[in-house]
């Protein structure tokens, strides 16, 4: 079993045995029902990416080019656009949360990351000072929040620190993701190896090593809707070999020349048929 899958799969069965239900809960299906779930509070991970630990499951298939595309999206487009989205791209998912038919998702992601110029301040930075402990993404604007409808962002904080090995003298550049919410089915790998792909593209900017990757969730769910697909995730045998995200571009390439095809997500075998999923919008 892999470490993503071993950290995977003792997240499902604390979830659905030690879980609490939702009340009040925001999202609904696209029937119109309430879309509740079952939760927990505070899960954390650690992944050394150094070491091939990589946070994808091979119980699933997981989609992670579009993943990569919609991180693009966000922090080389920084737009809340969805024709960029869907004529670039060609990724359509985010069509549900299009807000009042202007073919935006809000004063949110991408627009904020832009409004902010967070992508520039991440470079700058990192340029000027890399040990400095402020190296950080944060997409929680409350005046942004305000000034349109959109749904809020769920990974909306990243930390980046660097570190020298004492052996090698190499650096190596750790991210922190914060998440306030996760569909533990759905998006949880889906939102860890986008981010570790932003990590990866600083680092080939800088000419860093990667390095770790740590993944804290406060509300970590499974919908109402989903014991079943957890059932039998629990059930599949995983892949034995780990799965790693690779960045093909050399060092120092700036981070806005990198592309979707640039990355390779070799030896990875996951588990078939894909598992349906009615998403909570």
């Amino acid at each position: 079993m892999t470490y993503a899958d071993t950290i995977f799969k003792t997240n499902i069965q604390s979830i659905l045995e030690t879980g609490v239900l939702s009340e009040n809960a925001r999202p609904h299906y696209k029937d119109g029902r309430q879309a509740n779930s079952k939760y927990i509070t505070g899960a954390f991970a650690t992944y050394d990416l150094a070491q091939g630990q990589f946070p994808i499951t091979t119980l699933r298939p997981i989609p992670i080019k579009s993943a990569i595309k919609e991180l693009l999206w966000i922090y080389q487009d920084q737009t809340n656009s969805l024709d960029v989205l869907e004529d670039k791209y060609d990724v359509h998912y985010w069509n549900d949360w299009e807000v009042s038919h202007t073919r935006t998702i809000g004063q949110r992601y991408g627009a904020t990351v832009k409004k902010h110029n967070i992508t520039g301040r991440l470079l700058d930075g990192l340029t000027k000072n890399p040990w400095n402990r402020r190296n950080i993404i944060n997409l929680w604007q409350y005046d942004d929040f305000d000034e349109t409808e959109g749904l809020l962002p769920c990974a909306f904080q990243t930390m980046f620190d660097v570190r020298r090995d004492p052996v090698t003298q190499d650096i190596f550049l750790d991210a922190t993701l914060t998440q306030r919410s996760n569909d533990m089915l759905v998006a949880h790998h889906i939102n860890a190896m986008q981010y570790v792909a932003l990590q990866l593209m600083l680092a080939k900017h800088f000419s860093f090593k990667p390095g770790k990757f740590f993944y804290f969730v406060n509300n970590l769910h499974i919908y109402d809707n989903q014991f079943a697909q957890a059932q039998e995730l629990l059930n599949r045998t995983p892949a034995a070999e780990e799965p790693h995200l690779i960045l093909n571009v050399p060092d120092g390439t700036d981070f806005f020349a990198i592309k979707p095809e640039d990355f390779t997500l070799e030896n990875y075998t996951p588990v078939k048929p894909q598992l349906k999923f009615d998403l909570a919008i």
